[in-house]
């Protein structure tokens, strides 16, 4: 009997020990069927009580059998990879993250938020270019931003027509534009504006920008099949950064079909994860994958949120792929009693809830809610959350400590500041120092990188994409985060 491809595959638990290799995709051939994986000769950080480093690990079906200096023994359903002295960290997970739009780029997507100038920008492109077949688009939507390069602008159609003149391109700043095109991709836009009764235009005149018509057709181009490579391509570079589990906040629904309006932060709730589940069934998934449901009605009657707490499973799913909770929110933040009054459903419900703030009045709103709500439904062992937290005092955080929840620092800003000389973090060291369950995002893909060491670069550093040093004395340490991750086993 032939075996299936899974069968000649590493098990997934196996893949995400090895794959968060720092330097790059592990190292080695093809996988083979094994019982047992051996990494030796590497600088391998356990993150144990000890700050262990070994040099080799066994990991027997599935879970680490032996770790220290010494190569395991070899039996015969063994597969041993060489690190060559390559550093290995246990998988990341990203708390706040918005990977199913990166899964849903049209066109065959570039990564380019770990490029610092155009020059690398135009050999990112072309590089990409020899992957991509006649005809068909190239493209570059979020994770980056102008800010990280050295120029602070776009490339120029130009510098883009050098770098591919035989392809098109489009570069889409993150949820509305602006976007940059080449020759190719100008003439494409101009021609289909003028036959498909001024779509581009149209989308101007309605507030939502060029840049959402020109979005527009390259998503009506997609197929299914081009969502799922590119679902696959979102989680293979997750994996060669060493983000191994994503906690997905999903993106703003928009039921219904595509419209010129929409942005990049636009999709239909109901079916934006198919490519993912698809990939799930035949057992492709990489990364494991937690999915929350954003509720974003101001409707009073709140009945979207009320049809969710009453018809969908929490945390519903396998190790590989489920369900989360309510967030990024329940109900927008401004909508004043509806978003009162959806804190209480979500409690009520005895659902887990997040919120994200963007000063420190949005802050004390959502701790006064959740002490009032609290009051009425026991929140205190459904562990809710708070988002980017760009500002906190003392008090807020006992009080956050003292309902259970936790709070998830933003380290997105470095990049996305405007002005250099404005502080743009959240207060590291305040927060992990008080000892509050604490985390840290990007809030990837659309306004900042992906890549989680840009985001702990500058957490540490306090060095934000202009190369200044911000942040005051909330920098933290590779240290501290070590012992959050010991904590919060």
């Amino acid at each position: 009997m032939s075996s299936s491809p899974r069968d000649k595959r590493l098990s997934r638990r196996q893949f995400l020990a090895i794959v968060a290799v720092l330097s790059g995709q592990a190292p080695g051939g093809g996988p083979a069927p094994a019982t047992e994986l051996n990494l030796v000769n590497g600088r391998i950080y356990t993150m144990d009580s000890r700050n262990t480093i070994a040099r080799a690990v066994s990991i027997r079906n599935g879970r680490f059998a032996t770790v220290g200096n010494t190569a395991p023994g070899r039996g015969p359903n063994t597969r041993v990879i060489d690190l060559k002295g390559r550093t290995v960290v246990p998988g990341i997970i990203e708390g706040h993250i918005h990977s199913v739009s990166l899964a849903n780029r049209p066109g065959y997507h570039t990564i380019l938020e770990n490029t610092t100038s155009i020059r690398e920008i135009q050999e990112t492109l072309a590089a990409r270019r020899k992957d991509v077949p006649e005809g068909q688009w190239i493209t570059s939507m979020g994770g980056w931003h102008p800010n990280q390069w050295a120029e602070h602008r776009h490339p120029t159609r130009r510098e883009l027509d050098d770098a591919v003149p035989d392809r098109p391109v489009l570069l889409y700043e993150r949820f509305t534009g602006p976007c940059a095109t080449n020759s190719l991709g100008k003439a494409f836009f101009d021609a289909a504006d003028v036959s498909d009764n001024g779509v581009i235009a149209a989308a101007a005149q309605a507030g939502g920008g060029p840049s959402p018509g020109a979005l527009y057709y390259l998503r009506r181009m997609q197929t299914f099949e081009d969502k799922k490579r590119s679902t696959l391509d979102a989680m293979k570079y997750s994996a060669s950064v060493g983000l191994t589990a994503h906690l997905d906040q999903v993106l703003f629904p928009t039921p219904g079909p595509l419209h010129p309006n929409q942005t990049l932060s636009n999709l239909d709730q109901y079916r934006m994860y198919d490519s993912w589940l698809a990939l799930h069934h035949e057992g492709k998934t990489i990364i494991r994958l937690q999915m929350n449901f954003l509720q974003n009605q101001s409707d009073p009657a709140l009945p979207e949120l009320k049809e969710r707490l009453r018809n969908q499973f929490q945390f519903f799913g396998d190790d590989m792929m489920m369900t989360g909770a309510i967030g990024e929110w329940a109900a927008p933040l401004g909508s004043g009693a509806v978003w009162a009054e959806a804190q209480r459903l979500v409690a009520q419900a005895g659902w887990r809830n997040e919120n994200s703030v963007q000063n420190l009045a949005a802050l004390t709103q959502v701790v006064e809610a959740y002490e009032k709500v609290n009051k009425e439904f026991d929140i205190t062992r459904l562990r809710w959350v708070v988002h980017h937290v760009p500002v906190v005092n003392s008090d807020l955080l006992n009080r956050l400590r003292a309902l259970g929840c936790g709070v998830q620092m933003g380290a997105f800003r470095w990049v996305t500041s405007n002005d250099p000389k404005v502080i743009v973090g959240s207060p590291f060291r305040m927060i992990l120092d008080h000892g509050i369950q604490a985390g840290i995002h990007g809030d990837g893909v659309h306004i900042a990188p992906l890549n989680p060491w840009l985001q702990i670069y500058f957490a540490t550093t306090g060095v934000n994409s202009f190369g200044d040093r911000l942040n005051g004395d909330q920098q933290t340490t590779a240290g501290s985060f070590a012992w959050k991750i010991r904590s919060a086993r």
